[in-house]
């Protein structure tokens, strides 16, 4: 029997934006993935010094902007065990939920030139069929330093492509706290969700 093959795409999604979901279609497509599995994290580790709206409402959010796509599935696993939830961590569980699974970790270039200071990085690398990386503009690799910290690491790089989306949460709360309009980088039922609720406008 064929392995599914499921990419995994984690994050704080404050808010979730539609750069996080042309990332995950051009995933789908050029990883060939049969769905890819939406990861929350409530608490991220690394940014615990940081406010942040509250997971219930992220998810909300999430929902909404993924309901649209069979492929696309919202995984429970790092909001329903005790933070902090490290990715190596998120991974295992996952791939013993999913036992006959290939796993590909989808991963900004910006994120995977940090990733040797995660937790247990080289655990993480190992425990994935493959890492998709989205190449991000302006962010540079250095092969050498990245291999000798994760050696094996760019045996399972796959770089994904997605040209124009430069979209970042950070920005749009910066536009929404400034009263700027950012209508088009959310689905727009995220867009009303926020606008009703007058999340990020201080």
């Amino acid at each position: 029997m064929e392995r599914l093959r499921l990419g995994v795409l984690g994050g704080t999604f404050n808010p979730i934006h539609l750069g996080h979901c042309i990332i995950a279609e051009a995933a789908c497509r050029q990883l060939t993935l049969d769905r890819i599995l939406w990861v929350l994290t409530p608490a991220p580790p690394h940014k615990h010094n940081q406010a942040i709206l509250g997971w219930a409402d992220r998810l909300q959010m999430l929902r909404m902007a993924v309901a649209g796509n069979p492929q696309f599935e919202i995984s429970w696993v790092d909001i329903v065990r005790q933070p902090p939830t490290y990715t190596r961590d998120t991974i295992n569980i996952l791939g013993e939920q999913h036992p006959n699974a290939q796993l590909f970790f989808l991963i900004g270039s910006d994120s995977l030139v940090n990733l040797p200071g995660w937790y247990h990085p080289r655990e993480l690398v190992a425990a994935c069929t493959g890492l998709g990386v989205m190449q991000r503009s302006g962010t540079v690799i250095d092969r050498d330093w990245l291999e000798a910290e994760i050696p094996g690491i760019f045996s399972k790089i796959i770089f994904l492509s997605a040209p124009g989306v430069e979209i970042s949460s950070s920005e749009i709360r910066r536009k929404i706290a400034r009263g700027e309009p950012c209508a088009d980088d959310l689905h727009p039922e995220v867009y009303e969700y926020i606008h009703q609720h007058k999340f990020y406008s201080t």
